[in-house]
């Protein structure tokens, strides 16, 4: 039996012990560790896109556990894998997340008192777009409920020449590289990769950058008319667009795109845009 005095030695060293024990503890998870780092690697890759192997040479992990992690990722589409590369890259799902950051800063802030006015003027539905790459990204909305339900949540991915907003996104861009996307294969403005009229689309842009929209009346889907305006940043940089999807009369379309090209300035106001000065360079360049 320990004597009183060794007794009380003996509890102190246990708790110091203890203590020393707590200090050193650090409540990590080694795979949640892991995938965050994945994350980060695959984000700071200078072409957004890597494989399997090199992500975990990167990561300092076996190609199984790197393979699980990965595939664990895709199922939640925080990253996406290139069947014919085999390079996986960072998800749209991540968007959403960062979307949710961005409520705090912007939407919330700016954006959505501007979506829910839009809705309730034209009683349609209302979207924000960012564009990323070359996609267009739904960030915020706000529905009018009037028994027409649409199924585009936040966080979904637009090809970026897709419908009203891409006819207005490629049509505030400069000249040379309107061209180029109209050079491309792939062109979405009437659907997945549906046929276009070349010379049509150029006298579209011709019209969106003097009235400030464009328009969809039906063609990517019957059921619906779209309208869409160009968001600009600082430096006059496009970097999003405005749009309204509902079931209005074609007569409306003239009022309701004047009220979305209306709000989408004001947005752009908000977010640092000389919209002004913007407008009155694409004026110039349009004689």
């Amino acid at each position: 039996m320990l004597k009183a005095s060794n007794a009380q030695q003996y509890e102190r060293d246990v708790i110091q012990n203890n203590k020393t024990a707590q200090s050193k503890y650090v409540p990590i998870v080694p795979a949640v560790k892991q995938g965050a780092e994945i994350l980060l690697c695959l984000a700071k890759s200078p072409t957004f896109k890597m494989r399997l192997t090199d992500i975990c040479n990167h990561v300092g992990i076996h190609k199984s556990k790197g393979y699980s992690i990965l595939s664990t990722f895709k199922d939640f589409g925080f990253v996406e894998k290139d069947p014919q590369t085999k390079t996986y890259s960072l998800g749209p799902a991540l968007l959403f997340l960062s979307g949710r950051v961005l409520d705090s800063v912007y939407s919330q802030q700016v954006v959505a008192p501007f979506l829910e006015s839009l809705a309730k003027e034209t009683q349609s539905t209302t979207f924000f777009g960012l564009i990323i790459d070359n996609y267009l990204f739904v960030i915020d909305k706000h529905e009018v409920d009037k028994g027409v339900t649409l199924t585009i949540r936040l966080g979904y991915r637009f090809p970026f020449t897709y419908s009203s907003h891409g006819k207005v996104l490629v049509a505030f861009l400069p000249k040379d590289e309107r061209e180029k996307i109209l050079a491309s294969k792939e062109l979405w403005f009437n659907g997945d990769n549906a046929p276009v009229d070349l010379q049509q689309l150029r006298y579209e842009f011709a019209r969106c950058r003097r009235l400030g929209f464009s328009q969809d009346i039906g063609v990517v889907d019957p059921r619906y008319n779209s309208i869409a305006a160009p968001v600009f940043g600082l430096h006059g940089k496009l970097i999003a667009s405005l749009f309204v999807v509902g079931v209005f009369d074609k007569k409306l379309i003239q009022p309701y795109g004047r009220a979305v090209a209306e709000y989408a300035k004001k947005i752009s106001y908000a977010f640092g845009a000389d919209v002004e000065q913007i407008y009155e360079r694409i004026a110039q360049e349009e004689l």
